[in-house]
């Protein structure tokens, strides 16, 4: 089985969190391999730049995730394990990058969200980057 170890981002401007549809029609989260040399946080922050056309900024780690699938190109089983950033941007502009087959994407209010949503490990891991969201900007505006 080949493994890929990959880095993604879970990316929140106020109340909505970014999305975006795949060439396959799924709506998922950016991601990207974590090629020789690179950082797991420089390959989130890349990924959502590159993928939705978003600048943001890493807040914490909020977990990783793992799953399998059969490709049909390599004709082998491969396993993707993922680290995920939670991260925020000031402003919610998304362009999808067509050239890399994202149709659509954009911030969506969080019912929305889940419901567009296509695995529901992603929908966990946006509830989960929520919660620890508004955990961090409730700490902000004591500090402040």
């Amino acid at each position: 089985m080949l493994t890929r170890i990959c880095a993604g981002g879970v990316v929140f401007s106020g109340d909505k969190v970014l999305i975006i549809k795949n060439e396959k029609g799924e709506w998922v989260l950016p991601k990207g391999i974590i090629r020789p040399g690179k950082l797991a946080q420089e390959v989130a922050i890349d990924r959502v730049k590159v993928e939705a056309g978003v600048n943001a900024k890493i807040i914490s780690c909020v977990g990783e995730t793992c799953y399998e699938f059969y490709s049909y190109t390599r004709q082998r089983p491969v396993c993707n394990q993922i680290t995920w950033f939670l991260m925020e941007t000031l402003n919610d502009n998304c362009a999808p990058n067509f050239e890399l087959g994202f149709s659509e994407g954009g911030f969506y209010p969080m019912e929305e969200a889940l419901q567009k949503v296509t695995y529901s490990q992603d929908k966990s891991l946006v509830r989960l980057s929520y919660k620890k969201y508004h955990e961090f900007k409730e700490k902000d505006e004591v500090l402040v």
